[in-house]
């Protein structure tokens, strides 16, 4: 497995790495085929992660992208110090400790591009993805209640966070 950042000329793969995942998992925020993003549209936000010093990783097996973690930067000069971190893993590579790696070099990254606070939101039933970031180092800060519908049913979030 290989760690790397994200290029513009990843558009496509990782465009049909969050096509598979939105098939794959409910713990996604959209939903299989709702996702309408063209591989144009995926390189200008790889570029625009790069130009706004923001982080997207990409988690290799072989050629094929088995995961990501992207984390953020706030835009304006208060939030400038945050970044809001998204993180997905395809089925067949979870719980061997490829998310924990992922966070790792978040964590690397972090202190030295003046990133002092890393947030993220997470289903309150994803039990695995809390378990995960609390074991990062993430704290609990609130509850989103009835913030997502998933298959009919409303869902609550958990609000974390981890200061560096």
């Amino acid at each position: 497995m290989n760690i790397r950042q994200a290029k513009p000329e990843d558009s496509k793969l990782f465009l049909g790495l969050m096509k598979q995942l939105d098939h794959e998992t409910e713990f996604m925020m959209l939903e299989p085929g709702e996702r309408t993003t063209t591989a144009e549209d995926m390189e200008h936000y790889l570029l625009s992660m790069e130009k706004s010093n923001s982080l997207l990783l990409l988690l290799f097996d072989g050629q094929e992208v088995a995961g990501f973690l992207s984390a953020k930067r706030g835009a304006a000069n208060r939030i400038k110090h945050s970044a809001y971190i998204v993180c997905g893993v395809l089925k067949d590579y979870r719980g061997k400790g490829y998310g924990t790696s992922l966070f790792r070099e978040l964590l690397k990254w972090a202190p030295e591009n003046g990133i002092t606070r890393l947030e993220l939101t997470v289903m309150s039933h994803n039990e695995k993805a809390v378990q995960l970031y609390r074991n990062m180092g993430f704290e609990m800060e609130g509850k989103l209640v009835h913030s997502m519908i998933v298959n009919g049913a409303y869902v609550d979030q958990y609000a974390m966070a981890k200061l560096i």
